[in-house]
């Protein structure tokens, strides 16, 4: 499992130490819930002495074995829906929308259930950087969720988009 450091700050640190800190790290990442917020490293005092950062570190569902396997995945299918369910028995009313849109533009998809399995699911929400399911991925590009879909679908990008990639 990989592992991700994220930064806090802390108490005051020497200015030779704020040197060489400084010259390793720059600004934190720091992932909550499905965001990524990036912050300036350092905050200064008065004095304008630096904070150095204290490090937590926690496991990534996104391993590389997992990357390969969803690149695998998303580039041998043209069209890819990740979803609760299978599109025979949908179990989310979001996925059993993209299902229904994916049916009336006859468009042959793959469907993969997140919920057979917690790493895959955690690990596509950092994959594709998208927080919720369904998840559609189009000639090997993501493409969005359920509200992108339905929105594309509306306008007509999606079936242009689709017959782009079904002739391809």
């Amino acid at each position: 499992m990989a592992l991700r450091c994220v930064m806090a700050v802390s108490s005051p640190c020497s200015p030779a130490t704020d040197a060489v800190v400084r010259k390793v790290f720059f600004s934190k990442t720091l992932s909550q819930s499905h965001r990524t917020f990036t912050f300036p490293l350092y905050s200064t005092n008065r004095s304008s002495t630096a904070r150095i950062a204290r490090f937590r570190c926690f496991s990534s569902a996104l391993t590389p074995q997992l990357k390969n396997t969803l690149d695998k995945v998303v580039t041998s299918n043209k069209v890819v829906l990740f979803m609760k369910g299978t599109k025979d028995f949908p179990q989310c009313g979001f996925s059993n929308t993209v299902v229904q849109i994916l049916n009336s533009l006859n468009v042959p998809f793959e469907t993969i259930n997140i919920l057979e399995n917690e790493m895959l699911r955690m690990g596509l929400k950092e994959y594709s950087n998208w927080p919720t399911f369904p998840q559609l991925y189009i000639e090997g590009e993501f493409f969005g969720g359920c509200d992108i879909t339905v929105e594309a679908y509306k306008n007509g990008e999606l079936q242009e988009l689709l017959e782009k990639a079904m002739c391809s």
